[in-house]
C-alpha cells in the first residue's frame, strides 16, 4: 500500500520549482554581455562585473521561472546631470541613450524603453528589465520615470533585498520557499496578483507564524495557512487594494481582491482536503489536491 511522506513530497516539490543551472547559466551570459556593454559606454571599462544589482524575484531568489530578469545598472551622476538639462523629459533621452548602447551587442534582440525600464526580450522567452539608476553614498538609487513629461524618483532595493534575506535566513530556508510555492499556486490558479505582492504577504506572514523555521513536515500546515492568513485579511476588509510591502514604509497594491479572495478561498479549501486525506491515508486524493493548488510541479501518486 502506497504511503504518504510529506517531507518527500514537499522536498521535491520544491526542489521542481528551483530553475535549471542551465537556465541559470545563461542569465549569468547575458547579465555579463549587458553589464560590460554599459561600462563601456558610459564608464569607458569592460568590467562585465561592477556597477549592477541584481533585484526582483530573480535577486530575491523567489523566481521559478526567468521571464523577467530585472537589473538595476549604475550609470555615472555626471550622466544625470546632462539629462537633469533637458529642456523636456530628460528622462525618456536617459532611457533611449541606454537603448541605443544595448543594441551594439543585441542588434538582432526587440529592445524598447518606457516607463522606468529599458526592456530586452530574447527570442527564448527570457525578458531582461534594466533600470537605469545613480547610485547614492546610501546605497539608494534615483532612477528615471518618463510617465507624466518626466520626473526622477527614488528607491533603496539592496535594503528590502537584505531585510528579506535576513528574514529567509531566521526561518531557516523557509521564507524563499513559500513564495516559489505561491507562484506556482499562482501560476496554477491564475492568481492576479504580482511577485512583489507574493514575497511581501509571505515575509509578514511569517513574521507571527508558530511554524516559521519548521521543516518540510510542516509544509502542507504552512500552506494552508498562508492561504488562510490572505483570505482572513480579504473576508475582514473584502476591497483592501493596499498592503505592506517589504520596506515597511511602502505600500504595494492588490488590483484585484475579490478574485484574489476566491482564489485564496479555493487553495485554502483543496489544502483543508489534502491534510484531511493525509489523517485517512488517501494517498491519491493526498496528490491530487495539492496538485489542483500548485500544479504538475507537486509529485504525482
Amino acid at each position: 500500500m502506497d504511503t504518504i511522506n510529506i517531507t518527500d513530497d514537499f522536498s521535491a516539490f520544491c526542489r521542481n520549482l528551483e530553475i535549471s543551472s542551465d537556465t541559470q547559466e545563461t542569465v549569468k551570459s547575458r547579465l555579463k554581455s549587458i553589464v560590460k556593454r554599459i561600462n563601456l559606454d558610459f564608464w569607458n571599462s569592460d568590467s562585465d562585473n561592477t556597477h549592477f544589482l541584481v533585484v526582483g524575484s530573480y535577486g530575491r531568489g523567489t523566481a521559478i521561472a526567468t521571464s523577467d530578469i530585472d537589473v538595476v545598472i549604475e550609470l555615472p551622476w555626471s550622466e544625470f546631470s546632462r539629462f537633469d538639462n533637458y529642456s523636456g523629459n530628460g528622462q525618456s533621452a536617459l532611457l533611449q541613450s541606454v537603448r541605443e548602447s544595448l543594441l551594439k551587442t543585441y542588434s538582432t534582440s526587440k529592445i524598447s524603453g518606457d516607463g522606468q525600464v529599458v526592456d530586452i526580450d530574447f527570442s527564448d522567452g527570457i525578458k531582461f528589465e534594466i533600470v537605469p539608476a545613480f547610485k547614492h553614498t546610501n546605497g539608494s538609487y534615483t532612477y528615471a520615470d518618463t510617465n507624466n513629461g518626466g520626473s526622477w524618483e527614488t528607491m533603496d532595493p539592496s535594503f528590502e533585498m537584505y531585510l528579506f534575506s535576513a528574514a529567509d535566513s531566521k526561518y531557516n530556508g523557509n521564507l524563499v520557499r513559500l513564495c516559489r510555492m505561491s507562484r506556482a499556486w499562482k501560476e496554477k490558479m491564475t492568481v492576479l496578483m504580482p511577485g512583489i505582492l507574493i514575497d511581501s504577504i509571505a515575509y509578514y506572514f511569517l513574521q507571527n507564524y508558530k511554524y516559521a523555521g519548521n521543516s518540510f513536515i510542516y509544509y502542507d500546515w504552512i500552506s494552508r495557512d498562508f492561504f488562510k492568513y490572505i483570505l482572513d485579511r480579504l473576508e475582514k476588509e473584502p476591497s483592501a487594494n493596499k498592503w505592506d510591502r517589504i520596506m515597511p514604509s511602502e505600500k504595494i497594491t492588490m488590483k484585484h481582491p475579490g478574485s484574489v479572495k476566491t482564489d485564496s478561498k479555493k487553495a485554502y479549501d483543496l489544502s483543508c482536503q489534502a491534510i484531511s486525506a493525509c489523517e485517512e491515508k488517501w494517498y491519491y486524493t493526498w496528490h491530487e489536491k495539492w496538485r489542483s493548488i500548485y500544479g504538475t510541479k507537486f509529485p504525482d501518486a
